[in-house]
């Protein structure tokens, strides 16, 4: 199946969960990553039941602090 993952699209295998797309994709300090799959926001605690379907758009979004 097909998904897009920031814009790219790749081949991944059927049953893909967003847990294990944050280890294949080497997401960086994944406790702060926020995902979205087709513009909605997928909550943490669900990353280990969400599965991926053929078609789906993923983002990672990090959240910056700063100013003064």
């Amino acid at each position: 199946m097909f998904i897009t993952v920031a814009g790219v699209k790749k081949e991944v295998k059927e049953g893909l969960t967003v847990a294990q797309l944050i280890i294949d994709e080497n997401v960086e300090t994944p406790q702060y990553v926020t995902v979205t799959i087709n513009d909605d926001f997928v909550e943490s605690g669900t990353f280990e039941s969400t599965v991926l379907k053929d078609g789906d758009t993923v983002e990672f979004l990090y959240f910056m602090g700063g100013g003064q």
